[in-house]
């Protein structure tokens, strides 16, 4: 067994989502910006949350509005998704800069989703809850759109082929191969039939 060394309190749960997050404002205005402050918190209603800085761009769209799109990262998207996350909608348009393209959701009024994104996932905020640093935006998933590429031929959406990408303590990572499948630990394993 190692040493341990002790740190200060701080944020070391990882690997997180690094997920590109779309929005707009009553008056047109749309930004993206990047986060990895974010994760489900109920399946029965689908709920998730972001945490954003009162003073990043886009906090006040998603207050005004009450929408936002996350939008899954892909291997294809790590430039643009660090790149959404360290410049300011205020000096840049995102969108251009980026070659990203606005895509109508289905169930918001004024958040648009990115249409290069594999998954857009339409949320409408319940809550905002004041913590510190960062306000979280608690909301109710509205509406789910997926790339039909990713479609295999039984129906499945093939998520994990999507090139997903995670964050871990400043470095943005691929995931790797695949060890299990969900309950593989207890699975009872089939006996070969003797001959």
């Amino acid at each position: 067994m190692t040493d341990k060394v002790i740190f200060k309190p701080g944020n070391m749960l990882y690997p997180l989502p690094a997920v590109m997050v779309s929005c707009a404002g009553k008056d047109g205005t749309d930004n993206i910006l990047t986060v990895a402050w974010t994760g489900t918190v109920c399946s029965d209603p689908p709920m998730l949350y972001i945490s954003v800085r009162p003073n990043r761009f886009s906090h006040h769209m998603i207050e005004e509005t009450g929408e936002f799109v996350v939008n899954l990262t892909t291997e294809q998207l790590a430039k643009a998704a660090d790149y959404c996350g360290v410049r300011s909608g205020k000096d840049v348009d995102k969108w251009n800069e980026m070659k990203l393209t606005r895509k109508k959701t289905e169930s918001l009024q004024y958040a648009p989703a990115i249409e290069e994104c594999p998954v857009n996932i339409e949320c409408k905020v319940r809550e905002i809850i004041r913590l510190g640093t960062h306000d979280m935006f608690l909301a109710d998933v509205t509406g789910v759109q997926v790339s039909s590429e990713y479609m295999n031929e039984n129906g499945k959406f093939e998520l994990n082929k999507t090139g997903l990408i995670a964050y871990s303590h400043g470095e943005y990572l691929t995931l790797g191969k695949q060890l299990g499948t969900f309950g593989f630990s207890v699975k009872k394993k089939k006996k070969k039939k003797r001959k």
